[in-house]
């Protein structure tokens, strides 16, 4: 697998990403406009996965300076790629790439905590990743599932939260930046 990042959405690689990106999350995405909007105003990272030319895997990230981390605001694998372990593969590049490039001390995300199989399924898969749950499940007003802060940490990381509340802010702090109007 071919792994890239872009800082702008780049007229090759995002419409095949955008698709993905719709497909894997046809409820509760952000709009269009509104990461249009985050990459002009460089708040967001598009990595792909790419495998026989075509994009297999796709993140939307952003960096948390204060935590000097690397938010996955959303990662999706092709369905018809799912269970070859190209997804393990791209968290762990992505995680090469923020660790050795980018110098950052972890990664975190949020993952819907409803006790559903899908749900658990996704935190089984993070957890295999190398992600630790926090206890804290986090209620948005905005929307109605409930989350659950997830980091990994490189090595002490001393910037980056263990607590949930804490990576809650950091992820609110993002997802308020996201929708701002600029």
């Amino acid at each position: 697998m071919r792994f890239e990042t872009y800082d702008r959405l780049e007229e090759r690689i995002w419409p095949e990403a955008r698709r993905l990106y719709h497909q894997a999350f046809p409820e509760g995405r952000k709009p269009d406009g509104i990461i249009e909007a985050m990459f002009a105003r460089k708040l967001s990272l598009l990595h792909i996965g790419e495998t026989d030319g075509l994009v297999a895997a796709m993140a939307i990230t952003g960096v948390i300076r204060p935590a000097n981390a690397l938010l996955i605001d959303y990662l999706a694998v092709r369905p018809d790629r799912q269970g070859e372990g190209l997804g393990t593969a791209f968290v762990e590049a992505m995680k090469t790439w923020a660790k050795d490039e980018q110098g950052l001390d972890g990664l975190i995300l949020e993952a819907e905590s409803d006790p559903t199989p899908a749900n658990e399924r996704r935190i089984r898969f993070w957890r295999r990743c190398g992600f630790i749950a926090t206890a804290y499940v986090h209620q948005y007003i905005w929307v109605p599932e409930p989350y659950r802060a997830m980091y990994l940490p490189f090595g002490e990381a001393p910037n980056l939260p263990r607590d949930g509340e804490a990576l809650f802010r950091h992820i609110g702090a993002f997802h308020r930046r996201s929708f701002r109007k600029p």
